[in-house]
């Protein structure tokens, strides 16, 4: 827990500092979208690492925020401020309805499931025309007043200061679910459903809560990526944003909060420096995923506690046999 929380620390006091030495604007919207990765991936991790089904519908909730954060500021007027959190409230409004649905099902069912959902969604974004203007999408999210005059750099600077804000919003609440008493039902439900069920844990209920602030989290993620990105269409729903999302939380390691970080870092540059490679990207990152589940099955976070683990219990005095010692001490009185 101390080391967890020393490293998410440190890091978020790194990626604080990178504005002030880095003046480059590509370099910038990496680490932005670094960032934004970062909160998603922390979002499925909740379901996936400590609840432990496989969600494949975390689009929905994606997709949810930006398109309430660019109805609400293109029709409406929102600032900002207000639009991020919004999208993120109705997104965990979206996960109550669907968490309902699914979270009663397990395995291959809450993996079909889901899926479904999201697929749904975007079926509903791509022919509601009046609503979301069909695949034409949403253009001109409205950036806000403050970046009227700034220059690109500036606005980098800002979004990239914004995402830092979000992401540190995300890990405080994932830090504090986890470490409270509904993580360690969740973790419980995870390890054995049936002995957390007889031990009076409810899995529907911790399993929502899970769920629930994933959705959130990704909401927010998704307000902040339609004021970035200033466009918004039905591809927010798609399986392109699901499969990152998994790669990041296999690679990092699932069930730690530091692993979706990892992932998100190495996956967006990974996926920066292959962009040239177009259809060949896709079939390396399988390839990555598969020698991952293979030889790292709990991601680099869950080997590198692992070796910490089996360091110190090596490192650790063997106790001391209280009969052995006893006899001994008899043996050396009776001489």
């Amino acid at each position: 827990m101390k080391f967890e929380r020393n490293c998410l620390i440190a890091l978020m006091l790194l990626a604080a500092l990178l504005p002030l030495v880095v003046r480059d604007q590509y370099v910038l919207h990496i680490a932005i979208m670094v960032l934004f990765y970062a909160v998603l991936a922390t979002s499925l991790n909740l379901v996936v690492g400590y609840v432990g089904e496989f969600s494949l519908g975390h689009t929905a909730f994606l997709g949810t925020g930006a398109y309430t954060a660019a109805l609400l500021s293109t029709g409406h007027g929102w600032p900002m401020w207000a639009t991020i959190p919004a999208a993120g409230v109705l997104a965990g409004v979206m996960g109550v309805i669907i968490g309902r649905i699914t979270l009663r099902l397990q395995g291959p069912f809450f993996v079909i499931v889901t899926l479904s959902f999201a697929e749904v969604l975007r079926l509903v974004a791509d022919n509601w025309i009046w609503l979301t203007n069909g695949p034409m999408g949403i253009a001109g999210v409205p950036q806000p007043a403050v970046l009227a005059d700034a220059s690109n750099l500036g606005a980098k600077q800002f979004y990239y200061g914004l995402a830092w804000v979000v992401l540190a919003v995300s890990l405080y609440l994932s830090y504090r679910f986890v470490h409270s008493n509904a993580g360690r039902a969740a973790v419980a439900i995870r390890e054995n459903r049936y002995v957390a069920q007889s031990i009076g844990i409810k899995p529907l209920t911790y399993s929502m809560l899970a769920l629930v602030l994933g959705a959130f989290l990704s909401g927010m993620a998704g307000g902040f990526y339609a004021h970035y990105i200033s466009f918004v269409g039905p591809e927010m729903f798609r399986f392109a944003f699901m499969i990152s999302m998994i790669i990041m939380v296999l690679v990092g390691g699932k069930g730690t909060l530091v692993g979706p970080l990892i992932g998100a870092l190495l996956v967006t540059f990974l996926e920066e420096y292959l962009r040239e490679a177009k259809e060949l990207r896709l079939s390396l990152f399988g390839l990555a995923v598969i020698l991952i589940v293979l030889f790292l099955p709990r991601g680099l976070m869950g080997f590198i506690t692992q070796r910490r683990e089996t360091r110190a219990a090596s490192a650790a005095p063997a106790p001391a046999d209280a009969d052995g010692a006893s006899q001994t001490r008899a043996a050396q009185v009776v001489r």
